[in-house]
């Protein structure tokens, strides 16, 4: 059943693509709307059938593991963590840290501060839409608000969830952005806008059509600050008929503020539906031996 219906999902997105001319897709800014529409659209046809077609729009739940890089304030690498992390598409997410040694690591990693692990130790953070949790050594406590505002505007931006939910959404705009070199290799932009006026700026290699970069450009409601968010994706490899980029770096207005480099990634597990719940998480810390808050 998930098979037939990423199938029907492919087809109702890219149906009424048409033949583009060569020519006019090497001069973006001189092509009109609904042909640099189409363009943009064969681009990201090619990029998710590269990706692994129907298997890939299939992934309604993921789990990867790895290790994630911790940086200091002049985006010096200071350490690294070990993680398992746990989706369920679009807005659940449950994610492992492992760490040795005295580490703030929830300050680093998700803007959660006052968390820290002392003497080596484990921090589970669950975050079910506009809920979310943490697991230490004192137990389980809700996030504060402000993080479930990143979370939530982070599945707006993610770029699985992008391909595989939204391309559909009503008022999406589509455009062609031209061809470039990114990283030695040759690439097409693709430029997608939502209705809150994200841009989403994909670079597909022409040749291996895979994603290469991604830039996601958002404005600040108070201050009015244009924000650029670029995610490099290298090493892919097949796991599960899906294509995996096993380091993934990011920079926010040049400034780097994520690497991970996965071990291992997958799909579709069947998570029980009370992994992603506050429960979930009570029983988790009881099974390690934490008391109940």
């Amino acid at each position: 059943m998930r098979l037939k219906l990423a199938q029907i999902i492919a087809v109702l997105f890219f149906c009424g693509v048409v033949f583009v001319p060569r020519a006019s897709a090497q001069n973006p800014d001189t092509m009109m709307p609904e042909a640099s529409a189409t363009k943009a659209k064969q681009v990201l046809a090619q990029l998710i059938d590269a990706m692994g077609g129907a298997t890939y729009l299939g992934v309604r739940e993921s789990q990867c593991s790895g290790r994630r890089a911790l940086f200091g304030h002049n985006s010096e690498t200071t350490g690294f963590v070990l993680f398992v992390d746990e989706r369920r598409y679009p807005d659940k997410d449950r994610t492992e840290y492992i760490a040795k040694g005295h580490n703030g690591i929830l300050g680093s990693l998700i803007g959660i501060d006052g968390l820290y692990i002392t003497h080596g130790g484990t921090i589970v953070t669950v975050y079910n839409g506009a809920q979310g949790w943490t697991l230490d050594r004192s137990g389980v406590s809700e996030v504060p608000a402000t993080a479930i505002t990143d979370f939530q505007e982070s599945v707006q931006r993610d770029i699985n969830n992008l391909l595989r939910v939204r391309l559909n959404e009503p008022g999406m705009i589509f455009r062609y952005g031209g061809r470039d070199t990114v990283d030695l290799k040759q690439v097409d932009w693709v430029e997608l806008t939502d209705r809150e006026e994200r841009t989403f700026r994909l670079a597909v290699d022409q040749t291996t059509h895979l994603l290469v970069h991604s830039v996601v450009t958002t404005t600040d409601e108070e201050s009015h600050q244009r924000n650029d968010e670029t995610t490099i994706y290298t090493n892919y490899q097949l796991r599960e008929g899906v294509q995996v980029a096993m380091q993934i770096s990011r920079e926010k207005n040049g400034r780097r503020t994520y690497q991970a480099f996965y071990d291992s990634c997958r799909y579709n597990p069947n998570f029980p539906d009370d992994l992603f719940t506050r429960s979930g998480l009570e029983k988790h810390g009881s099974d390690l031996g934490v008391k109940k808050k």
